[in-house]
């Protein structure tokens, strides 16, 4: 198939956790034989056009008018994708699946697919919602807004866990038919390789006699670091030789130093911010427990990474990090925004590396079963084939160029069954007042 992906981030410009996803699954989709386009937002030096492990990468430039704030930049961004998806060819230029990766390249997707009439895929990593506990800004309802619109325009809809088929369904009312769970993977050997000497490393974040708890990620309120830090003084009152890594940049970080300040545990805690993948990586292999305290997580991809790499892992038993952690069994659950029991089950991991040595062992061996993404991108071609066929077998494809540009366009159904035609004139707004009230 020729594969058309649209998405607001892609290595080198990394922001969470959609640029490793989407990497990594147009990889194995080439690995798999089809042919993948990603069209994505350029940076300062990296080339617009460039293939990378067969994939075809196209990024737009941002020749833009500054933005007046955070949506003029996504609508301006959106405008370039569009623009360059025009110059790859007339008509659709043979793709056959148009897959958008969250909101942010909604308009994009929704624009291209009535343009060309081709089948729309959309992946939602996380929602508004979830992200804050509920919608209380402008801004939040208006993203909000704008991920069900894409929900809605899709054909099918991806998400990575159960727990975001859940809230998908709750909090979009979105047909179950609709929706698709495809797991986040790992390519492991990535996470095995240790370049150069390891002792030089660790030493770069600890003392030789210390013990290192990892974390990475972005340093927002939903990552849950206020109560690490707070478990991270619980755990030093008894286990003084730890150095508490924290890996990562985000709004929250001037925040998070003053509260370790405020602890006093600051001389034990490593604010590194963004370390690049080797780095990374060492890390992940080097250090004796990797904390992930989420208060919200549709899945967890950096537990993943650590398990490929065999450490092992606290989580809270939230979201997606419950459903890949069986507790005791590939790694071990704290329950959510629980300070004592997050630092219980640090300890427990770092008074016994016994037992962390079984964990760590079953985990990878799970990674490489169920969390591969030869496996992951073979799933994706099944909804991918799934759309095709329905989509040839529909009305809503024009039967030729002519037909598709006398018809009108209320002369063709809305895509998705008869709740999606039910709804087709319904403004976005009708559909909020299901939930808010």
């Amino acid at each position: 198939m020729k594969i058309l992906i649209l998405s607001w981030e892609f290595p080198p410009r990394v922001v969470g956790g959609i640029a490793a996803h989407v990497y990594d699954l147009s990889l194995a989709l080439v690995k798999e034989g089809q042919e993948v386009h990603v069209l994505t937002a350029g940076l300062p030096g990296v080339p617009e056009e460039e293939e990378i492990g067969g994939i075809m990468v196209h990024r737009v430039a941002n020749n833009n008018p500054e933005a007046f704030d955070f949506i003029s930049g996504v609508l301006q961004l959106n405008l370039n994708l569009v623009e360059k998806a025009v110059s790859l060819g007339r008509e659709g230029n043979g793709f056959q699946i148009i897959h958008s990766h969250d909101w942010v390249t909604a308009y994009a997707g929704k624009l291209l697919k009535h343009a060309w009439r081709l089948p729309l895929v959309a992946t939602v990593h996380a929602t508004e919602w979830g992200r804050n506990n509920g919608l209380h800004t402008p801004l939040q309802r208006y993203i909000s807004d704008v991920e069900w619109w894409l929900t809605y325009e899709g054909w099918k809809v991806i998400c990575c866990s159960r727990y975001m088929w859940d809230e998908l369904q709750r909090i979009f009312q979105l047909p179950p038919d609709k929706l698709r769970v495809i797991p986040n993977g790992v390519y492991p050997e990535r996470f095995r390789r240790l370049a150069g000497d390891p002792a030089a490393v660790r030493g770069r974040f600890a003392a030789p006699d210390e013990k290192i708890v990892f974390f990475v990620g972005r340093l927002v309120r939903e990552k849950g670091l206020d109560h690490l830090l707070e478990a991270a003084a619980r755990v030093l009152a008894r286990f003084p030789r730890v150095k508490f890594v924290i890996a990562g940049k985000g709004p929250y970080e001037s925040r998070l130093k003053e509260s370790a300040r405020n602890l006093g545990i600051y001389h034990k805690v490593y604010f590194c911010g963004y370390l690049d993948d080797e780095t990374r990586n060492a890390l992940f292999r080097l250090a004796d427990v990797a904390v992930f305290p989420s208060l919200y997580e549709p899945f967890g991809i950096v537990a993943l990474e650590a398990m490929a790499a065999g450490t092992p892992v606290v989580v809270s038993d939230t979201g997606g990090l419950g459903e890949v952690v069986r507790h005791g069994e590939n790694g071990l659950k704290a329950a959510p925004g629980d300070t004592s029991s997050l630092a219980a089950n640090i300890l427990r991991l770092l008074n016994h590396p016994e037992e962390g040595e079984v964990l760590r062992n079953l985990a990878a061996r799970e990674v490489e079963e169920v969390y591969n993404w030869g496996k992951i991108a073979r799933q994706t071609l099944e909804v991918y084939e799934e759309v095709w066929q329905e989509y040839l077998a529909s009305p809503w494809k024009p039967v030729d160029k002519d037909e598709m540009y006398s018809r009108d366009p209320r002369d063709f159904p809305a895509p998705g069954g008869d709740r999606e035609r039910e709804h087709a004139h319904e403004p976005v707004f009708h559909r909020y007042l299901q939930v808010e009230n």
